[in-house]
């Protein structure tokens, strides 16, 4: 069912021979640049065409009352609240010792420069509403923003036909049980440009959405536009593309598990990248019989076998284990899993991957949930240069210097000469006013 590509004895960079479903972020900007530009114009009118136009539904008011947030909790089913609790739990945990501590170096006596850690004051959380609900979404990004210490948290989320134009229900009660009640049914391009410009969310104009200092959470192409449009505007997390997971593993790993997990990520959309790197043809054979029985009975089966039968999944096959290095090195890929043998040495030489999944019993689908970890990547190669949504994504490091008359004295002719040498005498005049009669 997979694609083969054959890299053995190959030795050219193989970042040039690993396709990618590509997206045209740049042709969707001027796209939905038009109904950027209307929310800040208008507010609440621009956005309920929008939501007309590509939701089919007209709302009357874009804020979710706090009693109907509340509702949804009530009507969790045990179940899933139960999962959530744990999902929330385990994600505190590890989030909590991300936190960095301010720290003040004395550079000599009487000067010292303090950096503190400041969190983003106020944050806009996306969630996805469209071929999947991610109740998960919610704690992810809420989490790491809440350890960090951003005071006020603002959740969208797509309205649904089926919920009386309100976000899913479980969507809803995610965020009852993370104690965030600012939630409004937008979703897509026009729901980036409410968060980032401020808009009226009612037809009196009477309430207002107050504008974010950064927006976080994975969207469709429509959503990664907007957020390109306003980086700069506002803060932006990342542009999120289609999901991926790389699998690099040896005939050690168990094909059932393989393939499975494989599944999993194409689940998510037509365009997902399932990816497996191994020097065991014989691997890549019983992965390829495990698909052919499992993707049938798969309830979205349809959707999986587009996305592994697409230009972006595939079987490279490799001369051996530190060949697949190199190869999932460059593809970068926001989940890999290391299905080997000694997994734990081969993940810990890993330079480029969003999130790493060492051995047989950690998959992808517990990083989406349960591990505690955050599910929230960098995706198209983006792990080469970027890290997964954290609480250090909320902070911002701010310097405080503080110098004595003596410390400041003492390096005084430093500052000037360097401020003679960029042709900037005002920088230099700047320290010597504060000492006149002395050399410097």
């Amino acid at each position: 069912m997979l694609n083969r590509i054959d890299l053995r004895g190959v030795v050219r960079d193989p970042r040039r021979l690993l396709p990618r479903a590509q997206l045209d972020v740049s042709v969707a900007v001027e796209r939905i640049r038009p109904l950027v530009e209307a929310v800040r114009e208008h507010g609440y009118p621009a956005i309920r065409e929008a939501s007309v136009r590509f939701d089919g539904i007209s709302p009357e008011r874009l804020r979710v009352p706090v009693e109907t947030i509340r509702t949804a909790e009530a009507g969790l089913d045990p179940q899933v609240r139960a999962a959530l609790l744990e999902s929330i739990t385990r994600a505190r945990k590890v989030h909590a010792d991300q936190r960095r501590a301010d720290h003040t170096t004395q550079v000599v006596p009487g000067g010292t420069v303090t950096e503190r850690w400041v969190p983003v004051d106020r944050v806009g959380l996306y969630v996805p509403g469209g071929l999947a609900m991610y109740p998960s979404t919610v704690v992810m990004n809420v989490v790491p923003a809440q350890a960090a210490g951003v005071r006020s948290l603002v959740v969208v989320s797509p309205p649904q036909k089926d919920n009386g134009g309100l976000p899913d229900q479980r969507v809803l009660a995610a965020c009852a049980l993370l104690g965030v009640d600012e939630v409004y049914a937008v979703g897509g391009a026009q729901a980036v440009a409410m968060l980032a410009y401020g808009a009226t969310v009612d037809p009196d104009g009477a309430e207002r959405c107050g504008p974010v200092d950064m927006i976080t959470g994975p969207g469709n192409i429509w959503v990664t536009a907007a957020k390109r449009l306003l980086r700069g505007v506002v803060g932006i997390d990342a542009e999120a593309g289609p999901t991926e997971i790389a699998i690099l593993a040896d005939d050690t790993a168990d094909p059932v598990h393989v393939a499975a997990d494989l599944i999993s990520q194409a689940e998510h959309d037509p365009l997902a990248a399932s990816v497996l790197v191994t020097p065991s043809v014989a691997l890549a054979d019983a992965v390829d019989a495990e698909l052919a029985r499992q993707v049938p009975a798969a309830k979205h089966a349809e959707r999986i076998g587009t996305a592994l039968r697409g230009e972006q999944s595939g079987v490279v096959l490799v001369d051996d284990l530190e060949a697949g290095l190199r190869v999932v090195d460059a593809y970068a890929a926001e989940h890999l899993e290391i299905q080997t043998a000694q997994a734990r040495e081969w993940a810990m030489r890993v330079r480029n991957a969003g999130a790493i999944f060492v051995g047989a019993w950690s998959p992808v689908s517990l990083g989406d949930y349960c591990a505690g970890s955050n599910h929230v990547l960098p995706t198209g190669g983006c792990a080469r240069h970027s890290s997964g949504l954290s609480v250090q994504s909320f902070l911002r490091g701010i310097h405080l210097v503080e110098y004595s008359q003596e410390a400041l004295r003492e390096v005084a002719p430093h500052v000037v000469t360097l401020a003679t040498v960029e042709d900037l005498p005002a920088h230099g005049q700047a320290v010597s006013a504060r000492f006149p009669g002395d050399d410097s």
